[in-house]
């Protein structure tokens, strides 16, 4: 309706299969017929369980929805709950978007994240464990001739932690933290966000109804924070201008 830029959000964790070949039997599935979650996902993937070969073929299936839906290829392409760099997974995720020519993606390593005191211990375990996936990505991202943002942040601004003064600080903290070669020319920073109204069941989700952060009052407050005009304030500030990966 509004013509906003859009990428595919690749889920292999939440909900069932695009794919019609895979809703039943998959190794992607659960004994409930779903995806295992992000976790489980996880869990299953480290014991070997999961058909690498099943999940390139859910993966193609969702971007030809996307297709079928938009009328074009993604310009850019992740995966829910960072699925997308984890061992296995990231090789095919690569293939996938080579063989598409979608050449953007999202590496979530985020500067300063380990200086961040108000994240739960159980939280920042698993954002060491996306970041450390992270790091084991890029030579295989960079083979495949895929690129991405020079700064990501958002997984210390996410939900009740965001705000004005945590998304300046943030984007000060990246800005300060580049290479001396990045500060003579733009430098292109991936703002994570998840704007929107709480869920209510049994609408939302992927298929077993919405998950707990989509019915929690935290979308409400992104979608606050980020149109608070102080926030526009600092971005003209800073010379910040907002775009899409289209623009990249």
């Amino acid at each position: 309706r509004y013509n906003i830029p859009i990428g595919l959000h690749a889920n292999l964790s939440e909900g069932s299969p695009v794919c019609e070949g895979l809703k039943t039997n998959s190794s992607l599935l659960n004994q409930d017929g779903f995806f295992h979650g992000k976790m489980g996902f996880r869990t299953a993937l480290s014991k070997g369980l999961l058909n690498m070969s099943e999940v390139k073929q859910e993966l193609k299936a969702q971007v030809e929805l996307f297709r079928e839906l938009t009328g074009h290829l993604p310009p850019h392409m992740d995966g829910h709950q960072h699925v997308h760099v984890l061992p296995e997974v990231r090789h095919v995720f690569a293939e996938v978007l080579e063989e598409y020519g979608i050449r953007y993606t999202r590496v979530p390593i985020e500067p300063g994240l380990h200086n961040c005191g108000w994240i739960p211990p159980s939280l920042m375990d698993f954002y060491r464990g996306v970041e450390e996936d992270s790091f084991n990505t890029v030579d295989v991202f960079t083979s495949h001739g895929i690129r991405w943002p020079d700064v990501y942040i958002g997984l210390s601004t996410m939900g009740k932690n965001m705000s004005v003064g945590n998304i300046r600080s943030a984007i000060d903290s990246a800005l300060t933290s580049t290479a001396p070669s990045a500060q003579s020319r733009t430098v292109t920073i991936e703002l994570m966000v998840h704007p929107g109204y709480p869920s209510v069941p049994p609408v939302g989700g992927c298929g077993e109804g919405p998950d707990d952060f989509s019915q929690s009052w935290e979308r409400l407050h992104e979608l606050q924070t980020l149109i608070k005009p102080e926030l526009q304030s600092y971005y003209k500030t800073r010379n910040i201008q907002l775009c899409s990966f289209k623009d990249l």
